[in-house]
This record gives C-alpha cells, structure tokens and sequence, in this order.
C-alpha cells in the first residue's frame, strides 16, 4: 500500500509541477522532437503510476481490506491511528467512499477521453468529405508543390488540395481516408507560387508526420482531465510543437522566406513579399516584426509570432545539443522515477 500511495503522491508531483519546468525547454522549439519526447513521456509517467497505483489497492482491497484501512490511517496519523479508529464502522465507511468516488471519478475521465477522441474523429472525417463534395481542385502543376522531403516511408500518397470560396486566408489539412488538405479563395488571393508551395508542403508534413495523432491524444486527455496542467499546457505545447516541427519540414521543401512570407499573408489578410523577408541571421525578427499590421496575429493560426521569429533566428547547434541534452536528462528521470517509487517502496 506504501507503494500505491508513493505512486500517487509522485503523479499528483508530476502532474502540477512538470509543466512549469518542460515549458522553458521547448517554447523555442530548439529540439522538436525531444520536446514532444518529453511532453508524451510526462503524460505517459503520470498516467502510468496512477494505474498501477489504483491496481495495488484494488489487489489490497480483494486481499485485505482490513489491511488497506490500517495501512491508509497509519499513513496519515501515524501512531495515532489505533485499532479503535482504523476498525470502527465510522471510518471504514469513509474509507469505502473514498474507494468509490475514485473508481467513479476514473471512470468519468475515461469517458470524457473516449468522448472527445471520437467526437474529434467523426468531425474530422465529416469535413474532408464536406471539403472534398464542396470545394474545387486545386490544379495539378499548383498541388503538385511543395513535396515532403525524407517522408516516403510514411506518405505514400499525396492529399488532395481543394480549394473553399471563402475571402478569409485559411490552409490546414484534415486527416482521413483519404485526406485533404484544404484552402480558401482568400489565401490564393494572398499567397503567391514559392509561398503556396511551402503552405501544401507544410500541411502534407502534419499529415506525414501524424501530427493529427499526438494533437487528438493530447486534446481528449486535456479534456479528460480539465483541471490538470500537465495535460491541459501540454496539449497546447504538443500542438505548438507539431506546427514547428512542419515549418522545419517545409522549410527544407522550398525556404525559410517564402514560408515566413506565407504565415505573415495568411495570419494578416495581406500580400508579403518573400523578397521583402530578410534571410535568417541578426537581425531577422526586427525586420519581420516591422512587417507585422499591429493587432492581426491574435486571430491568425496558432503560435505565429514564435514560429516567425524561430525561423529567421534559427538556434545554434550548441544551443540546440544542450537543449537537447536537457530534455534527454528529464525523459530519463521521468521515466526512471515511477519504478524507483515501486523499487524503493518494496524493500
């Protein structure tokens, strides 16, 4: 039992405290797949020792339930816990309450999840098809850009561009069978040849990479457990994560300042220039930042100022190692700590 309540008292640790330190690590995205390594595994960590803690007391419980309300009371008051309070009816009926309420608390976060996740699934097949019934193809020599370097493992067939009569500027994919990646009359308007290239290849990297996986994981556990900040910042970090990891992927299909251009047309409703971005180096984020109408970014796509200044003042291999080595260090404690609770707590 010793072992249970060392696993919870370490998740409820983890789950509340994680955050504030991953965060610092990965909001530059200097290492994007480490930072949704460690993101994953902290969830994974928490989740993990919350199961195993609730079987040992269910296993306690089938044993000896005498031995669990001993175990909880003298947990708590220490050698004040007496058999007159552990053995009268008072305190078992609290102790089976609580033993109630948590199964029924797991139980409503597990449907929460299971809600959300395939809520999220139908919506997503039920807009590609919508997407696909009611807008136009996108012209092969136009749809055929902005290819995905190093993803043919993983892509083996291109989605579908289809364009939506909308004056808004929007591109994002939506994963499905088949897949599709949609844009509107508005970003056409706005995005010119080398700039359209780099939006298809970062939409087909979401799809490549299955960012649409990890972001629907991560949402139903935020959903599942609202009030949690592991959960709920990491579902925001991951998806921050993920758009990163596809401008790197874009970025290498076509260049940094056409894409840069791209973000700022769409997040803004205006037509920028790639000659007018200037190349990554000193300097970059001031003269982006000039290029920015004040008061757009709060409607446009997610993180766009971060993933702007990311790729004109790209981190310096060093930079990127020892973020890396960081994030490699608190993996590794993340998952050692769960099993060191169980080792410790055994002997």
């Amino acid at each position: 039992m010793i072992t249970a309540l060392a696993l919870l008292g370490y998740a409820v640790c983890a789950a509340w405290c994680v955050p504030a330190l991953l965060a610092p690590l990965t909001r530059r995205g200097a290492s994007v797949r480490a930072g949704l390594a460690a993101w994953l595994t902290a969830m994974a960590s928490v989740l993990v020792s919350v199961a195993v803690a609730i079987e040992i007391s269910f296993r306690t419980v089938a044993a000896d339930w005498p031995q669990l309300t001993q175990a909880l009371c003298r947990s708590v008051a220490g050698s004040a816990c007496t058999p007159a309070v552990y053995r009268s009816a008072l305190y078992e009926g609290g102790t089976a309450a609580l033993a109630i309420l948590t199964t029924l608390l797991a139980a409503v976060a597990l449907w929460r999840y299971v809600h959300r996740v395939q809520r999220s699934r139908r919506q997503t097949r039920a807009h590609a098809e919508a997407a696909r019934l009611v807008g136009r193809a996108l012209p092969d020599g136009i749809a055929a850009a902005g290819g995905v370097p190093g993803a043919g493992a993983t892509w083996h067939r291109p989605a579908a561009a289809v364009v939506l009569d909308d004056p808004r500027p929007a591109a994002y994919c939506v994963a499905g069978r088949p897949a599709a990646i949609v844009l509107t009359s508005g970003a056409l308007q706005v995005l010119d040849p080398p700039q359209l290239g780099a939006v298809l290849a970062h939409e087909r990297a979401h799809l490549a990479h299955g960012d649409h996986l990890l972001q629907t994981l991560t949402q139903g556990l935020a959903a599942a457990f609202p009030g949690v900040p592991l959960f709920t910042r990491g579902a925001a970090e991951v998806a921050r994560l993920t758009e990163m990891g596809a401008d790197d992927t874009a970025a290498r299909a076509s260049s940094r300042p056409a894409l840069v251009a791209a973000l700022l047309a769409i997040a803004t409703g205006t037509v920028i220039p790639t000659t007018g971005i200037p190349s990554p180096g000193a300097g970059a984020a001031g003269a982006a930042g000039a290029a920015l109408p004040s008061g757009a970014l709060p409607a446009a796509a997610r993180a766009v100022p971060d993933r702007v200044e990311r790729l004109l003042c790209p981190s310096t291999p060093a930079r990127s190692a020892a973020f890396t080595a960081a994030l490699a260090f608190a993996l590794a404690v993340l998952t050692a700590a769960p099993l060191a609770l169980t080792l410790l707590s055994t002997t």
